[in-house]
Protein backbone atom coordinates (compact mmCIF):
# COMPACT_ATOMS: atom_id res chain seq x y z
CA UNK A 1 0.00 0.00 0.00
CA UNK A 2 1.73 3.19 -1.22
CA UNK A 3 -0.40 5.40 1.01
CA UNK A 4 1.03 6.02 4.48
CA UNK A 5 -1.47 5.27 7.24
CA UNK A 6 -0.98 6.10 10.90
CA UNK A 7 -3.22 4.60 13.54
CA UNK A 8 -2.88 6.90 16.52
CA UNK A 9 -3.73 6.75 20.20
CA UNK A 10 -2.90 3.07 20.67
CA UNK A 11 -2.99 1.67 24.19
CA UNK A 12 -3.30 -2.13 23.96
CA UNK A 13 -1.34 -4.97 22.33
CA UNK A 14 -4.49 -6.01 20.46
CA UNK A 15 -4.90 -2.59 18.89
CA UNK A 16 -1.23 -2.43 17.92
CA UNK A 17 -1.45 -5.89 16.36
CA UNK A 18 -4.60 -4.92 14.43
CA UNK A 19 -2.94 -1.77 13.10
CA UNK A 20 0.13 -3.68 11.97
CA UNK A 21 -1.95 -6.49 10.46
CA UNK A 22 -3.91 -3.94 8.45
CA UNK A 23 -0.76 -2.46 7.00
CA UNK A 24 -0.15 0.64 9.10
CA UNK A 25 3.06 2.43 8.22
CA UNK A 26 2.98 4.35 11.50
CA UNK A 27 1.65 3.62 14.98
CA UNK A 28 1.10 6.55 17.33
CA UNK A 29 1.23 6.80 21.10
CA UNK A 30 -0.16 9.89 22.83
CA UNK A 31 1.44 11.57 25.83
CA UNK A 32 -1.08 14.18 26.93
CA UNK A 33 -2.75 13.73 30.33
CA UNK A 34 -6.06 15.30 29.27
CA UNK A 35 -6.50 12.78 26.45
CA UNK A 36 -8.40 9.50 26.93
CA UNK A 37 -5.64 8.05 24.75
CA UNK A 38 -2.86 9.09 27.14
CA UNK A 39 -0.31 6.38 27.84
CA UNK A 40 2.71 6.08 30.13
CA UNK A 41 6.11 6.15 28.37
CA UNK A 42 7.14 2.75 29.76
CA UNK A 43 3.95 1.12 28.48
CA UNK A 44 4.38 2.73 25.08
CA UNK A 45 7.91 1.37 25.02
CA UNK A 46 6.59 -2.14 25.54
CA UNK A 47 3.85 -1.81 22.95
CA UNK A 48 6.07 -0.29 20.27
CA UNK A 49 8.33 -3.36 20.20
CA UNK A 50 5.86 -5.11 17.92
CA UNK A 51 6.40 -2.37 15.34
CA UNK A 52 10.16 -2.85 15.02
CA UNK A 53 10.93 -3.38 11.36
CA UNK A 54 7.25 -3.08 10.41
CA UNK A 55 6.09 0.48 11.10
CA UNK A 56 7.35 3.75 12.52
CA UNK A 57 6.55 4.34 16.17
CA UNK A 58 5.46 7.95 16.70
CA UNK A 59 5.41 9.75 20.05
CA UNK A 60 2.70 12.44 20.09
CA UNK A 61 3.08 15.34 22.51
CA UNK A 62 1.43 18.72 23.10
CA UNK A 63 3.72 21.61 24.03
CA UNK A 64 5.95 19.23 26.00
CA UNK A 65 9.07 20.58 27.69
CA UNK A 66 12.51 19.01 27.34
CA UNK A 67 12.22 17.03 30.57
CA UNK A 68 8.99 15.42 29.40
CA UNK A 69 10.42 14.65 25.98
CA UNK A 70 13.59 13.25 27.55
CA UNK A 71 11.53 10.77 29.56
CA UNK A 72 9.44 9.74 26.54
CA UNK A 73 12.41 9.29 24.22
CA UNK A 74 14.34 7.31 26.82
CA UNK A 75 11.46 4.97 27.70
CA UNK A 76 9.87 4.54 24.29
CA UNK A 77 12.69 5.01 21.76
CA UNK A 78 10.33 6.45 19.11
CA UNK A 79 11.18 6.63 15.43
CA UNK A 80 9.51 10.03 15.10
CA UNK A 81 8.20 12.82 17.31
CA UNK A 82 4.87 14.49 16.58
CA UNK A 83 4.33 17.97 18.02
CA UNK A 84 0.61 18.64 18.26
CA UNK A 85 0.52 21.89 20.20
CA UNK A 86 1.48 25.50 19.54
CA UNK A 87 5.15 24.72 18.96
CA UNK A 88 6.92 27.38 16.86
CA UNK A 89 9.24 26.56 13.95
CA UNK A 90 12.11 27.43 16.29
CA UNK A 91 10.88 24.87 18.82
CA UNK A 92 10.52 22.24 16.10
CA UNK A 93 14.10 22.87 15.03
CA UNK A 94 15.34 22.69 18.61
CA UNK A 95 13.55 19.37 19.20
CA UNK A 96 15.03 17.91 16.02
CA UNK A 97 18.52 19.00 17.06
CA UNK A 98 18.18 17.73 20.62
CA UNK A 99 16.91 14.23 19.80
CA UNK A 100 18.18 13.73 16.25
CA UNK A 101 14.80 12.32 15.29
CA UNK A 102 12.42 13.34 12.49
CA UNK A 103 9.64 15.63 13.66
CA UNK A 104 6.07 15.89 12.37
CA UNK A 105 4.23 19.14 13.15
CA UNK A 106 0.45 19.27 13.39
CA UNK A 107 -1.39 22.27 11.95
CA UNK A 108 -5.07 22.89 12.73
CA UNK A 109 -7.22 23.78 9.73
CA UNK A 110 -10.70 25.28 9.48
CA UNK A 111 -10.50 27.61 6.49
CA UNK A 112 -8.15 28.54 3.65
CA UNK A 113 -6.32 31.13 5.74
CA UNK A 114 -5.13 28.42 8.11
CA UNK A 115 -3.04 26.81 5.38
CA UNK A 116 -0.70 29.82 5.50
CA UNK A 117 0.34 28.69 8.97
CA UNK A 118 2.24 25.71 7.56
CA UNK A 119 4.59 27.87 5.44
CA UNK A 120 7.10 28.69 8.25
CA UNK A 121 7.45 24.98 9.02
CA UNK A 122 8.56 24.03 5.50
CA UNK A 123 12.16 22.92 5.59
CA UNK A 124 12.00 22.64 9.40
CA UNK A 125 9.46 19.89 10.11
CA UNK A 126 10.07 16.62 8.32
CA UNK A 127 6.36 16.15 7.76
CA UNK A 128 3.11 17.96 8.49
CA UNK A 129 -0.16 16.68 9.90
CA UNK A 130 -3.22 18.66 8.85
CA UNK A 131 -5.96 18.23 11.43
CA UNK A 132 -9.34 19.84 11.93
CA UNK A 133 -9.46 22.70 14.40
CA UNK A 134 -11.07 21.42 17.60
CA UNK A 135 -14.61 22.52 18.43
CA UNK A 136 -14.93 25.59 20.66
CA UNK A 137 -14.31 24.63 24.28
CA UNK A 138 -12.63 21.31 23.45
CA UNK A 139 -9.71 20.37 25.67
CA UNK A 140 -8.03 18.16 23.08
CA UNK A 141 -6.11 19.56 20.09
CA UNK A 142 -6.90 16.40 18.12
CA UNK A 143 -8.92 13.21 18.28
CA UNK A 144 -12.23 15.08 18.35
CA UNK A 145 -13.73 13.21 15.41
CA UNK A 146 -14.44 16.33 13.35
CA UNK A 147 -13.36 16.97 9.76
CA UNK A 148 -12.55 20.12 7.84
CA UNK A 149 -13.34 20.90 4.20
CA UNK A 150 -10.86 18.70 2.35
CA UNK A 151 -11.35 20.75 -0.82
CA UNK A 152 -9.16 23.42 0.79
CA UNK A 153 -6.14 21.19 0.28
CA UNK A 154 -6.19 21.76 -3.47
CA UNK A 155 -4.41 25.03 -2.68
CA UNK A 156 -1.41 23.28 -1.13
CA UNK A 157 1.94 23.63 -2.84
CA UNK A 158 2.56 20.52 -4.97
CA UNK A 159 4.71 17.97 -3.21
CA UNK A 160 3.67 19.00 0.32
CA UNK A 161 4.28 15.96 2.52
CA UNK A 162 1.49 15.59 5.05
CA UNK A 163 -0.95 13.27 6.77
CA UNK A 164 -4.64 14.13 6.55
CA UNK A 165 -6.32 13.87 9.95
CA UNK A 166 -9.59 14.79 11.61
CA UNK A 167 -12.80 12.82 11.38
CA UNK A 168 -11.54 10.23 8.88
CA UNK A 169 -13.19 6.81 9.16
CA UNK A 170 -14.18 3.80 7.07
CA UNK A 171 -17.35 5.50 5.84
CA UNK A 172 -15.70 8.61 4.43
CA UNK A 173 -12.11 7.62 3.65
CA UNK A 174 -12.87 7.01 -0.04
CA UNK A 175 -14.22 10.56 -0.29
CA UNK A 176 -11.16 11.93 1.52
CA UNK A 177 -8.84 10.17 -0.90
CA UNK A 178 -10.85 11.29 -3.93
CA UNK A 179 -11.01 14.95 -2.90
CA UNK A 180 -7.61 15.51 -1.33
CA UNK A 181 -5.41 12.67 -2.64
CA UNK A 182 -3.19 13.02 0.45
CA UNK A 183 0.19 11.29 0.78
CA UNK A 184 -1.00 9.78 4.06
CA UNK A 185 -3.84 9.45 6.54
CA UNK A 186 -4.00 9.63 10.32
CA UNK A 187 -6.93 8.06 12.16
CA UNK A 188 -7.70 7.80 15.86
CA UNK A 189 -11.30 8.34 16.96
CA UNK A 190 -12.47 6.92 13.62
CA UNK A 191 -11.50 3.42 14.76
CA UNK A 192 -12.83 3.65 18.32
CA UNK A 193 -16.00 2.32 19.93
CA UNK A 194 -15.64 4.87 22.75
CA UNK A 195 -13.17 7.71 23.37
CA UNK A 196 -9.74 6.15 23.76
CA UNK A 197 -11.00 2.58 23.20
CA UNK A 198 -9.75 1.18 19.91
CA UNK A 199 -11.91 -1.46 18.21
CA UNK A 200 -9.94 -4.09 16.28
CA UNK A 201 -12.94 -4.66 14.03
CA UNK A 202 -13.15 -0.98 13.14
CA UNK A 203 -9.42 -0.91 12.45
CA UNK A 204 -9.82 -3.82 10.04
CA UNK A 205 -12.82 -2.12 8.41
CA UNK A 206 -10.83 1.05 7.91
CA UNK A 207 -8.03 -0.71 6.09
CA UNK A 208 -10.53 -2.64 3.99
CA UNK A 209 -12.21 0.62 3.02
CA UNK A 210 -8.87 2.12 2.00
CA UNK A 211 -8.13 -0.87 -0.18
CA UNK A 212 -11.55 -0.73 -1.80
CA UNK A 213 -11.04 2.95 -2.56
CA UNK A 214 -7.62 2.28 -4.06
CA UNK A 215 -9.01 -0.52 -6.20
CA UNK A 216 -11.80 1.76 -7.41
CA UNK A 217 -9.29 4.42 -8.47
CA UNK A 218 -7.43 1.86 -10.54
CA UNK A 219 -10.55 0.47 -12.18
Amino acid sequence: MALDIKICGLKTPEAVDAALAGGATDVGFIFFPKSPRNIAPDEAGRLRRAAHGRARAVAVTVDADDATLDAIVTAMAPDMLQLHGSETPERVGAVKARYRLPVMKAISVRDAADLARLVPYRGVADRLLLDAKPPKGAELPGGNGVAFDWRLLSALEPGTDYLLSGGVNAANVAEALRIAAPPGLDVSSGVERAPGVKDVGLIAEFFAAVRRAAAGERA
